[in-house]
């Protein structure tokens, strides 16, 4: 399925079945509403809050006054893009396609006080810059504005100069404990000893749910790993009588030589301070088979980082993985879901190399429009290359 349009009505029923009877204003959806909200929460590891979208698709007021529905990503501009972002994309184009407002949002104070590049601010918005003409072709350069179906990009730095923001910062510290706060810090990374020495950090939860209100938000997306600061954020909004924004979170993808599975610490999460376990999305066709041939997977367990990204870039992109063997092995073979693979590579049908393969070529198709892009226009890249090689 690659389309809103294609969605039928036992599959729209299927992905809205755990919500439905949580929420009775579910029966008042039209067919065209239940479509619209099945294609946005389709792809989801998680949501929380869905009664506020069904409020504004009956009611026609959205967090902004209006009746659109605004999503909101941030990101600390911190180096090059990884799949991650491949994932979270994936999700903003389906809230395109439904009529969504998508924000960017650079979070250039919140990677000062995170210490990226060393605090140096115009390190931070030269990557601010390469990485708004990075989704600009992750998501097929859609119209710009504020308006339903837009993307628009928003930096910190352009709504930090109001009072009403610091004063917004204070209440959402209120009654906060240091505590409480500690155990939000991995959406910055860290741990939660980590910041006993720089009162600044302890600041960011508080920074990141002023800017959802700031900014009159109805969809807070993220991977699971912001999911503790997203929380945060609708309790303060439950203390102020504030909007409370919809969560949505994506899943997270494992460092390649990770076991893959779902921890709490995210201690799998791949990341770019291990570039050998990490997929760049400006890693060449050759690179990313290196990459991948080294990538963990083990025919008798079900968890594993391979696995994870058929499931959650390459089926939800192309619909199909191809694995071509050698011609002495075999003919090309075309698998549409992931426990037939699993399955496969159990059994001996499908061979693990030729599985990682096969990923690593699909992961290289689907970043082509963007190799494209930085190879006609270098100039950004290379600017961001030279900051953190």
């Amino acid at each position: 399925m690659s389309t809103m349009a294609e969605m039928n009505e036992s599959t729209i029923d299927a992905i809205l079945a755990p919500y439905t009877e949580k929420h009775p204003r579910f029966s008042e959806l039209s067919n065209e509403q239940r479509k619209r909200l099945a294609w946005m929460v389709g792809a989801l590891q998680e949501v929380v809050g869905i009664d506020h979208l069904v409020s504004i698709m009956l009611d026609g007021k959205s967090a902004g006054g209006d009746d659109v529905i605004r999503c909101y990503v941030g990101f600390e501009p911190s180096g090059k893009a990884h799949i991650g972002w491949k994932v979270i994309s994936l999700t903003l184009n389906r809230l395109l396609e439904a009529g969504a407002n998508v924000l960017v949002f650079m979070a250039d104070w919140h990677a000062w006080v995170n210490d990226k590049f060393g605090g140096d601010m115009e390190k931070i918005q030269t990557t601010a810059s390469y990485m708004e003409d990075t989704f600009r072709v992750l998501l097929n350069n859609p119209p710009e504005g504020n308006g339903a179906g837009q993307l628009q990009f928003q930096y910190a730095s352009t709504i930090m100069d109001s009072g009403d923001y610091w004063a917004r910062v204070l209440r959402c510290s209120k009654n906060m404990s240091l505590a409480r706060v500690r155990r939000t810090f991995t959406i910055m990374g860290r741990d939660e000893d980590s910041s006993d020495g720089d009162l600044a950090r302890f600041y960011y939860p508080a920074m990141q749910a002023a800017d959802i209100f700031e900014m009159n938000i109805d969809i807070a997306l993220g991977g699971m790993d912001q999911r503790k600061a997203h929380m945060y954020m609708r309790e303060t909004a439950d203390k102020w009588k504030w909007t409370k924004a919809t969560c949505f979170h994506t899943p997270i993808i494992s460092g390649l030589k990770a076991s893959g599975g779902r921890m709490e610490s995210f201690d799998h999460k791949m990341s770019k301070s291990q570039p050998s376990s990490a997929i760049l999305l400006h890693d060449e066709a050759k690179k990313m088979r290196k990459k991948l041939r080294k990538g963990f997977l083990d025919p008798e367990q079900e968890d594993s980082p391979v696995y994870e990204l058929i499931e959650y870039v390459i089926l939800p992109e192309f619909g199909e993985l191809v694995v071509t063997p050698k011609p002495e092995f075999g003919e090309a073979s075309t698998w549409s879901d992931l426990a037939s693979i699993r399955v496969a590579v159990m059994d001996g049908t499908l061979h693990p190399l030729d599985v990682k393969f096969a990923v690593a070529d699909a992961l290289s198709a689907g970043l082509a429009d963007l190799a494209a892009h930085f190879e006609a226009h270098p100039e950004k890249l290379k600017a961001v290359t030279d900051l953190t090689a």
